[in-house]
């Protein structure tokens, strides 16, 4: 018989397991990353989000973590996307990531399909081809996608049978004046972020160039058996985002439902079944902590796509009514998180040297609430380098 469990009992669970109820301290940084991973999309959602788990965060941290000791890595893994993680935890969010059929990689780069099935090529194939080729491309250099897949695509060029290179080069349905090959190209590199060949290097202005991983390290690159890296990666999945569904963890993936099995299968034995208003999953050495967590407290900006809202049961954590205001297709709003619930969102943008953010409450906040919310906006002013910041707080 199922264990069953409470939505506010969930919620607390999730909070406390994502260092949302109090923050950690300064050195704790690049282990707060490793939680789950912290998506860097849009760019600097990664800092915020960090700043609303650990104490005293500052973009020099951060960028030394990188930079200096690379105790810190930024590669695309879920979903495609840009997150940060502990460069001692590379295998679990990159091969731990990577589906293991050909069929499951090409939906995890959804839209390259249709241009591989006029190509007459596998994914698996150009995938190789890159691969072999982006040594003698990348090695020494920092290159942009657009760069780096130009060039990519027209070594792959030279190397193609003459009917196959007319069809490489002819313009694709992806980018005005793109060659298909050349798109499909972008396609395979977040493969090979995936088989650790690339990783990124710092931004440089608005540029997020890309280097060859074992250059960027310098030193021997982490390895751990796939099995392992998917069974590790699902059990951080569930720590944070639990209890949960195989179907919500391979949304959270960017895997279809049936590939999750891939990852759900190799915990069996290691999770309980929860009653939370439909068949649900937890580690069972969390059941305890699930069935008494500390009650919620503070005030938190979680900026867009932080990793508390990436969870796929969105109506555990905000009200239904608020999804629309929460959750856009662009232009996401960050969240106000009050003593456990979400109770507004806000946005803010740089005037001259200062920040003007504006909240919307859903419900009319309290005059202790308002003055958090005012406190953490200041940390976020500074952390986006400003000098000071005017809060307009309104409700719904």
């Amino acid at each position: 018989m199922s264990v069953k469990v409470t939505r506010d009992e969930v919620i607390a669970f999730r909070l406390e397991a994502q260092n949302l109820n109090r923050r950690l301290n300064e050195q704790s940084l690049v282990a707060a990353t490793g939680v789950c991973g912290v998506q860097n999309s849009p760019p600097g959602s990664a800092l915020l989000a960090l700043n609303a788990r650990v104490q005293g965060v500052t973009s020099e941290a951060v960028n030394a973590a990188i930079s200096d000791d690379k105790s810190l890595l930024q590669s695309w893994c879920m979903r495609g996307a840009p997150f940060y993680f502990p460069t001692s935890d590379l295998p679990i969010f990159t091969t731990g990531a990577l589906p293991p059929t050909d069929d499951g990689r090409r939906h995890f780069v959804l839209g390259v399909e249709a241009s591989l099935d006029e190509l007459g090529m596998s994914l698996a194939e150009v995938v190789d081809r890159a691969r072999d080729t982006i040594g003698t491309v990348l090695s020494g250099r920092r290159l942009t996608v657009n760069d780096l897949g130009t060039e990519i695509a027209e070594q792959i060029a030279h190397d193609l049978p003459k009917n196959k290179r007319a069809g490489w080069e002819r313009e694709g349905p992806y980018a005005k004046g793109q060659p298909l090959g050349e798109g499909v190209v972008h396609f395979c590199l977040r493969i090979l972020t995936l088989q650790n060949v690339i990783c990124f290097a710092p931004r440089d202005g608005n540029k997020a160039p890309f280097v060859l991983l074992d250059e960027w390290l310098d030193a021997e690159v982490p390895e751990m058996a796939p099995e392992d890296a998917r069974a590790e990666l699902l059990r951080r999945y569930l720590h944070v985002y639990g209890p949960s569904t195989r179907g919500d963890f391979a949304s959270w993936l960017g895997v279809r439902s049936r590939e999750g099995e891939a990852w759900w299968d190799l915990l069996d034995g290691e999770m309980t079944e929860v009653d939370f208003g439909r068949r649900t999953w937890v580690l069972s050495e969390d059941l305890d902590a699930l069935q008494s967590p500390p009650t919620p407290n503070g005030v938190r900006l979680l900026p867009p796509r932080d990793p508390y809202i990436q969870g796929r049961d969105r109506g555990t954590i905000i009200d239904k009514q608020f999804h629309r205001d929460v959750f856009k297709t662009v232009g996401e709003p960050g969240t106000v998180l009050v003593d456990g619930r979400i109770l507004g969102i806000w946005r803010a943008r740089k005037k001259g040297k200062n920040l003007s953010m504006s909240v919307t409450a859903f419900d009319p906040l309290s005059a202790h609430a308002k003055k958090s919310v005012e406190a953490e906006a200041e940390k976020v002013a500074s952390l986006r380098g400003a000098a000071a910041v005017e809060v307009d707080v309104d409700s719904n």
